[in-house]
């Protein structure tokens, strides 16, 4: 990114941009006013029909992908078409530095308002909520799969494309009006959540480089709520917050709700504000709103135990959305009516309709989101929440409870701010922000609520401006930076820790994970803390990568301290940090003491770097890797080892050394009962001791193929230290150098145990292989699956010696692979089942290519429900009490998951459900078809193959 001294002239103009969930919205300052420049509204030219374009104060944050010919060009005209907005490359990139534009991948995509209604009437077509994906981090945010559950002849963007297309459209439209002033020369600061995540805030800066903003602020949302609310009140600010000493911003958005406290301190002068307490991420807003009455309207519209298409629920969320708003407005009607299209050529013959009162959805909004709860009745701890479009919404939603949880959470801080510690510490002010407080009767409600916990009415701070604030904040904030008047202090909202393994304790004998505070909160910006009483070595010639994790907890942290970081939802885990370190730059040192240092930058976000101890001067910053970076080679030195690791390793490298020295065979094949003799039995072998294993072996790669024994061993050991290829620091990398290894092959083809061996590492390794790798190993394993090429010379004659059966389970494993290749891949398996002698462990493979919920790889990779449910047919007709891997996998295809884009019918679980009971299978198979379930254990280990390494908990 380039830096502000860099632009050829200073920006004349203050740009805020709220990219909201469901709206964006731009204001903006003119520098050139003087003293007091006005802030003032940017409305975004957009299309409102076909070929007809108006100015809107908001840009409805919405793609809708229309089909071919749907739309002709001159219906999607925009004034600045053919005069597309230039993305300015830094220097030297690009065609001798011409100008690139943000190329759409579909480029009739239509934007806003009229793209808004098109997906009311339509199934499968609307980009909506691509601000909620950026903080999905268990989907593939840079992947094109939205609309989520359109059919396949829809086109797709990532969640960061379509935030980067709403920005563009912004820019574009600017750019029209203020030619002298292109949007990119200009001070732009982009809001976020307070929740965001630093790979939620880094892939918004993302989006805003595609879309040609190369220079931008983050701000975080309740706070520009509240930088628009003083600059309003500049002139009266001591009347105004007159005896208040604490705020509670509550920022209910589309997409999420944010929570902020804000002390208030009152001296000679102005009041001074002062941040003291942020939530956690609370995927809870206006759309789990729409989603309540669109499931609503769904009971109403289908029969018992009938559920919409993904397609359809999208085009009747948009059409509740605007029911809503309207019943909870002033003035509002007795009802309103939401109607379901048919489609194709029953598009209007097939329409149904249902109607919602005004008094049905107030009672539904008020009750149901907030609550006139107990200040002590808080969010149940629940296992998972609504799936609905792939997105996890929160599982508790009153959003009243959350503002109690967040207030006992921040007890500390509120008796701080009002010096009392009798009672129950309350805001006394409080701000309200986002679309739904547009609403007095949500408004009202939010200040029942509070004034039910105190023994006084908080003070309503005015906010007439609910979904426009944010962006008007954002310029007040730009205006308060350049001086303009008073900013609000507080620090990082969080404090950050360097997560390490802690030393086995006495009773278990197991370690845990532990947190080295890096940075605590209310660390101001630039304000460097240095870790002066840790040292570590950093290891030349190969990149370092630190874990980190933040809590939002008000415990004074001091640089140093040490937390206790496992099976706490406190601590939110961070995208790793990674720094590539040249070997040259340490004078051909292998190894250079370092120590770190932390500060939180301009931008709201955490910067470390690791610093020489011999020379301070001498600095390298790590950068957070957002993807499966396999740069990142080493961690910092220093972890707690098992103490007998170096022993066990020097067993390894007899066998595997460089040593010419013959090396006795019973040595080679007594080595993994020596190293439990040593370390314990390998069951017991935790992440950190497995992967220092991998390690050893890796090192004697070269030398596995001295004999059918060295292969064999080194084949079984590496696999079972390396699985299931992620979960652990680093595991990107140790991957990256084993699967050249795969292109080599196995030297001792006639040996069937070699070959088992060899299948089994692969699928042992395969969830941190990529789609590329799982493509390749697919290609070489087909025709052995495939039951019509199996007969054929020469791969009937292989079959008997290469392992059939593991070459089976390694390809149901490959959870990358494309929904058809899954779907060809199950056929193949149906046909053979169809035939006696088939391996059970067909069963199992059906059931793993089939399931709703991957073990390790993306959710909009899994097989089709239609198909899914034909296999279900099948399997249904089996002997369950005979065979329970039959059972089993049909636990795995109808497994629930919540998101009914991959969940089979109803009425197909419920089938499954029955033969479940009836052939007495686990408790746990019938709750994972019943309810959206985690795995115990034993399944996690059914459909691994095998036990995981103790301590390594794979996220669902």
């Amino acid at each position: 990114m380039r830096s502000r001294s860099s632009f050829d002239f200073s920006p004349r103009y203050l740009v805020g941009i709220d990219l909201g969930t469901t709206h964006t919205a731009v204001a903006y300052a003119d520098l050139s006013q003087g003293a007091q420049p006005a802030v003032q509204l940017f409305p975004i030219e957009q299309l409102v029909g076909p070929g007809a374009t108006a100015q809107r104060p908001l840009l409805p944050s919405v793609r809708y992908h229309p089909a071919a010919d749907e739309l002709s060009a001159h219906d999607c005209a925009l004034p600045w078409s053919g005069s597309p907005h230039p993305n300015p490359l830094p220097e030297g990139e690009g065609e001798q530095g011409r100008c690139a534009f943000f190329n759409d991948p579909v480029p009739n995509a239509v934007l806003g308002e009229w793209a808004r209604a098109l997906g009311a009437k339509t199934h499968g077509r609307l980009v909506a909520s691509a601000k909620s994906w950026l903080s999905h981090g268990a989907a593939d945010r840079e992947s094109a799969i939205l609309p989520w559950g359109a059919p396949e002849e829809v086109a797709k963007v990532s969640p960061v494309t379509a935030s980067a297309s709403y920005l563009a459209h912004v820019r574009a439209d600017w750019n029209r009006r203020f030619p002298d002033a292109p949007l990119e020369k200009q001070d732009v600061v982009v809001t976020v959540p307070a929740s965001f995540d630093e790979a939620a805030r880094a892939l918004t800066v993302e989006a805003a480089k595609l879309a040609g903003l190369p220079e931008l602020r983050l701000l975080e949302e309740p706070m520009a709520v509240c930088y628009d609310w003083l600059w309003t009140h500049k002139g009266d600010l001591r009347a105004q917050l007159d005896g208040a000493r604490l705020m509670l911003v509550v920022d209910v958005g589309g997409g999420t709700s944010d929570l902020t406290l804000i002390r208030v301190e009152h001296g000679g002068g102005e009041p001074k504000l002062l941040r003291v307490g942020v939530g956690n991420h609370l995927m809870l807003g206006g759309d789990n709103m729409d989603l309540t009455l669109a499931h609503l309207a769904e009971q109403r519209l289908k029969s018992p135990g009938q559920r919409l298409s993904a397609a359809e629920l999208s085009q009747l969320l948009e059409q509740c959305r605007a029911a809503k708003e309207l019943l909870l407005s002033d003035n509002a009607p007795e009802s309103a009516k939401v109607t379901l299209l048919g489609g194709g050529s029953r598009l209007i013959g097939g329409a149904r309709s249902v109607e919602f009162s005004r008094d049905e959805v107030r009672a539904l909004v008020l009750d149901g989101f907030f609550p006139l709860s107990a200040p002590d009745d808080l969010p149940q701890a629940k296992r998972s929440g609504v799936v609905e479009f792939g997105l996890p919404y929160a599982a508790e939603p009153a959003v009243s409870k959350h503002i109690a949880a967040f207030l006992q959470q921040h007890r500390q801080a509120a008796i701080d701010a009002l010096g009392d510690a009798d009672g129950r510490p309350m805001a006394d002010a409080v701000l309200l922000n986002g679309g739904v407080f547009r609403s007095p009767l949500i408004a009202g409600r939010v200040l029942d609520l509070l004034d039910h916990w105190t023994a006084q009415r908080p003070r309503h701070l005015d906010n007439p401006r609910p979904d426009l604030a944010v962006a008007y904040g954002a310029v007040a904030y730009g205006l308060a930076r350049r001086g303009f008047h008073g900013k609000i202090g507080g620090g990082s909202a969080r404090s950050y820790f360097l997560l390490v393994d802690a030393a086995p304790s006495p009773a278990s004998g197991r370690g845990g994970v532990q947190g080295v505070c890096l940075l605590p909160k209310g660390s101001e910006e630039g304000e460097e803390v240095f870790l002066a009483e840790r040292t570590f070595s950093l290891r030349l010639g190969q990149p370092v990568r630190l874990n980190l994790a933040a809590t939002v907890e008000d415990t004074a942290w001091r640089p140093g301290d040490i937390a206790e970081v496992d099976d706490t939802d406190n601590f939110r885990r961070l995208p790793p940090l990674a720094l590539a370190l040249d070997a040259g730059s340490a004078g051909g040192r292998q190894e250079i003491p370092v120590q770190l240092a932390a500060e939180l930058t301009e931008v709201g976000t955490l910067r470390v770097q690791c610093v020489a101890v011999d020379d301070p001067a001498r600095r390298w910053k790590l950068e957070f890797q957002l993807r499966g970076d396999a740069s990142a080679r080493s961690e910092l030195a220093g972890q707690q080892l098992h103490p007998r690791f170096l022993e066990a390793a020097k067993l390894v490298e007899t066998c595997y050394g460089s040593a010419k020295s013959e090396v006795s065979p019973k040595a080679v094949k007594s080595l993994r009962a020596d190293l439990e003799k040593i370390l314990g039995g390998r069951d017991g072998w935790d992440g950190p001791l497995a992967r220092e294993l991998f390690g050893a072996l890796l090192q004697g790669a070269g030398r596995r193929r001295r004999s059918a024994d060295h292969e064999r061993v080194w084949l079984s050991l590496t696999g079972y230290t390396l699985r299931p290829g992620f979960g652990y620091p680093l595991d990107d990398w140790r991957v990256e150098q084993l699967w050249p290894l795969y292109g080599q092959g196995i030297q001792y083809v006639n040996e069937a145990q070699n070959w088992a061996e060899w299948w089994i590492l692969w699928r042992r390794v395969a969830g941190g292989l990529d789609g590329a790798a799982q493509q390749t190993l697919f290609a070489d394993l087909a025709d052995y699956i495939n039951p019509d090429t199996a007969k054929r010379h020469p791969i009937a004659g292989w079959l008997p010696k290469r392992s059939y059966v593991n070459m089976l389970r390694l390809a149901a494993s490959l959870e990358r692979l494309p929904a058809a290749q899954k779907a060809q891949l199950g056929q193949w398996l149906l046909k053979r089942l169809e035939k006696a002698g088939e391996p059970e462990e067909s069963w199992w493979a059906l059931g793993r290519i089939g399931g709703r919920v991957p073990f390790h790889g993306s959710a909009h990779e899994v097989l089709a429900r239609d198909t899914a449910a034909e296999w279900l047919a099948v399997l249904l007709k089996q002997d369950w009490k005979k065979t329970p891997a039959v059972g089993f996998a049909a636990t795995l295809i109808a497994r629930m998951s919540g998101d009914r884009e991959r969940d089979v019918d109803e009425t197909v679980r419920e089938q499954v459900a029955d033969r479940l009971r009836e052939s007495k299978s686990p408790k746990s198979w019938l709750e994972m078809v019943t309810t959206v379930a985690e795995l115990d254990a034993s399944d996690e280990k059914r459909i691994f193959g095998e036990d995981l390494p103790p301590g390594l908990k794979l996220l669902q």
